[in-house]
């Protein structure tokens, strides 16, 4: 059974451009739990990566109809905005405290 290593990885961020986190190496992992955990760490990079996409892209959206000033749009979107964060920052992909902190910023700039 081929064995995978983690390839671009700079401060523990893996690199988002590359496609192929995961490459065949010729070191196998000692044990087999560690070759399921390699998989498993493998899945959970991706589904981690969509998330973090997903939470950035909704801070942009909110961000843009904030500029736009649209008030009928901010309000539809803003429960959809931070139900968007907390499922995130439940998920641990963002702490938090960072959600928390994102959604209020945001909701101080509707107010004004």
């Amino acid at each position: 059974m081929p064995a995978f290593i983690a390839i671009d990885v700079k401060n523990k961020k893996v690199d988002p451009y590359i496609v192929a986190i995961y490459t065949k190496c010729k070191f196998m992992p000692n044990t087999k739990s560690a070759i399921r955990r390699v998989r498993r760490v493998k899945k959970q990079t991706s589904v981690n990566r969509l998330r973090k996409s997903r939470y950035r892209a909704a801070i942009k959206e909110m961000e843009n109809i904030i500029k736009s000033g649209k008030k009928d749009e901010i309000k539809s979107f803003f429960p959809k905005f931070q139900s968007i964060l907390m499922q995130v920052a439940k998920s641990g992909v963002v702490n938090k405290k960072t959600a928390s902190r994102k959604i209020s910023k945001i909701s101080k700039k509707i107010s004004k």
